[in-house]
Protein backbone atom coordinates (compact mmCIF):
# COMPACT_ATOMS: atom_id res chain seq x y z
CA UNK A 1 0.00 0.00 0.00
CA UNK A 2 1.41 3.39 -0.96
CA UNK A 3 2.02 6.17 1.52
CA UNK A 4 -0.78 8.25 -0.01
CA UNK A 5 -3.33 5.46 0.31
CA UNK A 6 -2.39 4.79 3.94
CA UNK A 7 -3.17 8.44 4.68
CA UNK A 8 -6.28 8.42 2.47
CA UNK A 9 -5.12 11.45 0.50
CA UNK A 10 -7.24 12.85 -2.30
CA UNK A 11 -5.90 13.40 -5.81
CA UNK A 12 -6.01 17.13 -5.15
CA UNK A 13 -3.83 16.84 -2.04
CA UNK A 14 -1.45 14.60 -3.98
CA UNK A 15 -1.09 17.45 -6.49
CA UNK A 16 -0.18 19.82 -3.66
CA UNK A 17 2.36 17.35 -2.27
CA UNK A 18 3.90 16.98 -5.72
CA UNK A 19 4.06 20.76 -6.22
CA UNK A 20 5.71 21.30 -2.84
CA UNK A 21 8.13 18.44 -3.52
CA UNK A 22 9.14 19.92 -6.88
CA UNK A 23 9.44 23.47 -5.55
CA UNK A 24 11.54 22.43 -2.57
CA UNK A 25 13.77 20.35 -4.83
CA UNK A 26 14.58 23.52 -6.79
CA UNK A 27 14.90 26.10 -4.01
CA UNK A 28 14.67 24.17 -0.70
CA UNK A 29 11.57 26.13 0.30
CA UNK A 30 8.07 26.66 -1.02
CA UNK A 31 5.73 29.59 -0.51
CA UNK A 32 1.98 29.52 -0.92
CA UNK A 33 2.13 31.95 -3.85
CA UNK A 34 4.62 29.67 -5.64
CA UNK A 35 2.40 26.64 -5.03
CA UNK A 36 -0.62 28.57 -6.35
CA UNK A 37 1.28 29.57 -9.48
CA UNK A 38 2.58 26.04 -10.03
CA UNK A 39 -0.89 24.51 -9.81
CA UNK A 40 -2.86 27.37 -11.36
CA UNK A 41 -5.09 27.77 -8.30
CA UNK A 42 -5.93 30.59 -5.92
CA UNK A 43 -3.89 31.30 -2.83
CA UNK A 44 -7.03 30.63 -0.76
CA UNK A 45 -7.15 27.11 -2.20
CA UNK A 46 -3.51 26.63 -1.31
CA UNK A 47 -4.12 27.78 2.26
CA UNK A 48 -6.94 25.27 2.67
CA UNK A 49 -4.85 22.44 1.27
CA UNK A 50 -1.85 23.35 3.43
CA UNK A 51 -4.03 23.26 6.53
CA UNK A 52 -5.21 19.76 5.60
CA UNK A 53 -1.66 18.60 4.87
CA UNK A 54 -0.57 19.99 8.24
CA UNK A 55 -3.46 18.19 9.99
CA UNK A 56 -2.39 14.94 8.33
CA UNK A 57 1.17 15.61 9.48
CA UNK A 58 2.42 15.64 5.88
CA UNK A 59 3.56 19.26 5.70
CA UNK A 60 5.05 21.86 7.99
CA UNK A 61 3.14 25.08 7.51
CA UNK A 62 2.49 28.30 9.35
CA UNK A 63 0.52 31.17 7.76
CA UNK A 64 2.79 33.58 5.86
CA UNK A 65 5.73 31.24 6.31
CA UNK A 66 7.58 28.77 4.16
CA UNK A 67 6.22 25.30 3.52
CA UNK A 68 8.24 22.12 3.86
CA UNK A 69 7.25 18.49 3.76
CA UNK A 70 7.35 16.30 6.83
CA UNK A 71 9.10 12.94 6.45
CA UNK A 72 5.82 11.17 5.68
CA UNK A 73 4.90 13.97 3.26
CA UNK A 74 8.19 13.59 1.40
CA UNK A 75 7.60 9.84 1.10
CA UNK A 76 4.05 10.34 -0.20
CA UNK A 77 5.17 13.07 -2.61
CA UNK A 78 8.07 10.96 -3.89
CA UNK A 79 5.60 8.19 -4.71
CA UNK A 80 3.38 10.60 -6.65
CA UNK A 81 6.39 12.03 -8.53
CA UNK A 82 7.60 8.51 -9.36
CA UNK A 83 4.21 7.57 -10.83
CA UNK A 84 4.09 10.83 -12.77
CA UNK A 85 7.56 10.30 -14.26
CA UNK A 86 6.83 6.69 -15.25
CA UNK A 87 3.66 7.77 -17.05
CA UNK A 88 5.30 10.74 -18.75
CA UNK A 89 8.20 8.56 -19.90
CA UNK A 90 5.79 5.98 -21.31
CA UNK A 91 3.71 8.59 -23.10
CA UNK A 92 6.75 10.32 -24.63
CA UNK A 93 9.20 7.48 -25.31
CA UNK A 94 6.81 4.66 -26.17
CA UNK A 95 3.69 6.33 -27.52
CA UNK A 96 5.50 9.30 -29.08
CA UNK A 97 3.26 11.89 -27.42
CA UNK A 98 4.50 15.50 -27.43
CA UNK A 99 6.05 16.34 -24.04
CA UNK A 100 3.60 19.05 -22.97
CA UNK A 101 0.61 16.84 -23.78
CA UNK A 102 2.28 13.91 -22.03
CA UNK A 103 2.92 16.08 -18.96
CA UNK A 104 -0.75 17.02 -18.68
CA UNK A 105 -1.93 13.46 -19.33
CA UNK A 106 0.46 12.11 -16.70
CA UNK A 107 -0.96 14.56 -14.15
CA UNK A 108 -4.46 13.25 -14.77
CA UNK A 109 -3.55 9.57 -15.02
CA UNK A 110 -1.21 9.36 -12.03
CA UNK A 111 -4.18 9.47 -9.64
CA UNK A 112 -6.39 7.07 -11.55
CA UNK A 113 -3.97 4.22 -12.22
CA UNK A 114 -3.12 1.88 -9.40
CA UNK A 115 0.30 0.68 -8.33
CA UNK A 116 -0.01 -2.54 -10.38
CA UNK A 117 -0.65 -0.65 -13.64
CA UNK A 118 2.21 1.78 -12.95
CA UNK A 119 4.53 -1.12 -12.13
CA UNK A 120 3.65 -2.91 -15.37
CA UNK A 121 4.18 0.27 -17.39
CA UNK A 122 7.64 0.59 -15.85
CA UNK A 123 8.33 -3.06 -16.69
CA UNK A 124 7.22 -2.44 -20.28
CA UNK A 125 9.46 0.63 -20.61
CA UNK A 126 12.43 -1.34 -19.28
CA UNK A 127 11.60 -4.29 -21.56
CA UNK A 128 11.42 -2.15 -24.69
CA UNK A 129 14.70 -0.44 -23.80
CA UNK A 130 16.39 -3.83 -23.33
CA UNK A 131 14.95 -5.24 -26.55
CA UNK A 132 16.10 -2.13 -28.41
CA UNK A 133 19.65 -2.76 -27.19
CA UNK A 134 19.29 -6.35 -28.47
CA UNK A 135 18.45 -5.07 -31.94
CA UNK A 136 14.69 -5.41 -31.84
CA UNK A 137 13.10 -1.96 -31.91
CA UNK A 138 9.59 -2.60 -30.58
CA UNK A 139 8.83 1.08 -30.17
CA UNK A 140 10.08 1.91 -33.66
CA UNK A 141 7.89 -0.84 -35.12
CA UNK A 142 4.94 0.55 -33.18
CA UNK A 143 5.55 4.03 -34.58
CA UNK A 144 5.73 2.65 -38.12
CA UNK A 145 2.47 0.82 -37.49
CA UNK A 146 0.86 4.09 -36.39
CA UNK A 147 1.95 5.80 -39.62
CA UNK A 148 -0.31 3.51 -41.69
Amino acid sequence: MTATKKQNISASLEDYLEAIFNLTAESKTARSKDIAKSLGVSRASVTGALRLLKEKKLANYEPYGFVTLAKSGRAAAAEVVKKHNILKTFFVNVLGIEIETAQKAACRAEHALGAKVISQLLNFIEFTAKENKNGYDIVGKFWKFCEK
